[in-house]
């Protein structure tokens, strides 16, 4: 973002953080030559990775670069709101600098929209950016312990819906710094708050999309056929007259997975799944909620502003 081609209170604001912008392209960059150097490190094409031998160091390397890169950027939405909480919007109401900006021929709502806008591009390009070079790193180790399609963090680091929470972040900061107006103060409870919609969100994604159900004939059809790379939500038996019995029923009794005692009366077994298919449909959902939430977290925050004391 060129502050050249900006007036008014963008050019400010671009000025004034040019650093944090200049830094999203750096980050970027440096995340990407590392995922690059360890793609090249693995050496092994994905669909062979469960044969590999000797053990490659370099693919375990990569699977473990990708483990953690998941669960770092989980907390890239936290970062974000608690930034724009703090240093961009509450700091200035702390200090009294933002009246500043009034005396410039501008107004409240211009100087709020400012910090808004150049935070939302700044935080959404950066995140698309992020989640692309994560992807290209994921897709040789994906399936592999804690980086399963649905696992958290490689759900949110290889979706929109980490652009989403971005966004939520910077409409969360926007609004509780102004109505905190302290700046450390601010940046605890938006990375809280946004910490919280995002567990709250994990706990219920899986149920926006109905679970498909697989079954297969018991005992000659032992266990219910499974999708390659399914999401498992619930397993059992079921009797002659639709029952569904939990997977310990009859190895409470019998000690044997594969036999069930007869008055039981076990005919199937069953698995509630999520397909992959159901992959992005989740993906999508999730961020249109997410969205929804930020775009009346901001109504908020620019109602806080319709008189000049505010």
């Amino acid at each position: 973002m060129s502050a050249l081609t900006l007036k008014g209170p963008y050019w400010v604001t671009v000025r004034r953080y040019r650093r944090v912008l200049w830094a999203i392209p750096a980050v970027v960059a440096v995340s990407l030559a590392a995922v690059l150097a360890l793609r090249v490190g693995a050496g092994v094409p994905h669909s062979d990775r469960m044969s590999v031998s000797p053990p490659n160091p370099g693919y375990d390397l990569l699977r473990l670069g990708m483990e953690w890169a998941g669960g770092g950027l989980l907390f890239l939405p936290l970062l974000v709101g608690a930034f724009v909480a703090g240093p961009m919007t509450a700091r200035e109401l702390e200090d009294g600098t933002w009246r500043l900006a009034l005396t410039q021929s501008t107004t409240a709502r211009a100087w709020l929209g400012a910090k808004v806008l150049v935070a939302a591009v700044a935080s959404s390009v950066g995140a698309a950016a992020l989640v692309g070079v994560y992807r290209l790193g994921w897709v040789r180790v994906y399936g592999t312990h804690q980086l399963h399609w649905a696992d958290r963090g490689p759900y949110e680091a290889g979706g929109p819906v980490l652009i989403g929470y971005c966004l939520l972040g910077v409409a969360l900061g926007a609004l509780v710094g102004r109505l905190v107006r302290r700046t450390l103060a601010a940046m605890a409870v938006t990375g809280l708050l946004t910490g919280l919609v995002l567990l709250a969100m994990g706990a219920l994604r899986w149920s926006f999309l109905p679970v498909r159900t697989e079954t297969a004939p018991f005992p000659s059809g032992g266990a219910a056929g499974m999708q390659p790379n399914a999401l498992l939500m619930d397993s059992g038996y079921v009797s002659a007259t639709g029952e569904r019995l939990p997977d310990h029923a009859c190895f409470e009794r019998t000690h044997d997975m594969g036999v069930c005692p007869a008055d039981l009366n076990v005919v199937a077994r069953y698995a509630d799944i999520h397909p992959f298919s159901h992959y992005w449909p989740t993906q999508l959902v999730e961020t249109s909620l997410v969205l929804v939430l930020a775009a009346g977290l901001l109504w908020a925050a620019f109602r806080l502003v319709r008189t000049p004391r505010s």
